[in-house]
């Protein structure tokens, strides 16, 4: 029962988390895109004064790009606002929690007042799995539950 121990009690911290890519709103979307790529994220967190008032992801340009979206616009006009967020002091398994039933795939680590400190990602979270129980996760066989081709019995 160790997984159960260290998830509920070990912080987001312990889960590899990304270092915040804090952006103005004011860019353009172009910028937004441009920062992205330049910077390996998928995702920017729009920040006004050091504290984080949005994010855009990489899924939220697909929605823009699929509306066929104008690239000028500010930033801030296709953000999130107001994402779900977790602090420093969340363990592993509320993150787990809340980016399963939320459908997240990353959530920003806020302080107290709600500036970034970081962001926390599924593949952090695989990451911190595979270090604290290799043998379980390396010994898994490639399928599951391989589909039978007959019936069973016929």
């Amino acid at each position: 029962m160790d997984i159960e121990l260290n998830l509920t009690t070990e912080t987001v911290d312990h889960a590899s988390p990304a270092p915040p890519v804090c952006v103005s709103g004011d860019i353009s979307l172009s910028e937004a895109f441009r920062q992205m790529r330049d910077r390996n994220s998928g995702s920017l967190l729009v920040c006004r004064e050091g504290v984080m008032v949005g994010i855009f992801t990489e899924r939220d340009a697909l929605r823009v790009m699929a509306r066929g979206g104008n690239l000028d616009v500010p930033l801030e006009s296709v953000m999130i606002r107001t994402p779900a967020t977790v602090g420093a002091r969340t363990t592993i398994a509320a993150a787990i929690l809340k980016m399963s039933s939320g459908g997240f795939r990353r959530l920003p680590i806020i302080d107290g007042q709600g500036r970034p400190v970081g962001v926390v990602q599924v593949s952090g979270i695989v990451h911190y799995l595979v270090q604290h129980f290799p043998k379980t996760i390396y010994n898994q066989p490639p399928v599951a539950y391989p589909a039978t081709q007959h019936r069973e019995g016929s």
